[in-house]
C-alpha cells in the first residue's frame, strides 16, 4: 500500500445519496426483539434484517391486510 493517495480527480459516487435514507420510526418492542433474535442467529445486524424486509416487501408489492373491527 501507499502511504499517501491522491484523491484530487476523484468524481463522488451520484448515486450514493439514494442508496439509503435515515428515518425516524417507532417500532414495536415485540417486533425489535424478533430482528434482534433474527440478528444473533444470521449474524447480520437487527437493522439490516428490518431493512432487507421491507426492501423484499416493496419490491414484491405485498400489501398488509388490514381489518377493523367495529
Amino acid at each position: 500500500m501507499r502511504k499517501e493517495y491522491d484523491f484530487s480527480d476523484s468524481v463522488r459516487d451520484p448515486y450514493a445519496k439514494h442508496l439509503k435514507k435515515q428515518i425516524t420510526l417507532r417500532v414495536n418492542t415485540d417486533a425489535i426483539s424478533y430482528f434482534k433474535a433474527l440478528a444473533e442467529e444470521t449474524g447480520l445486524p437487527y437493522q439490516n434484517l428490518i431493512n432487507l424486509y421491507l426492501t423484499e416487501c416493496a419490491h414484491s408489492g405485498k400489501k398488509l391486510a388490514l381489518k377493523w373491527a367495529s
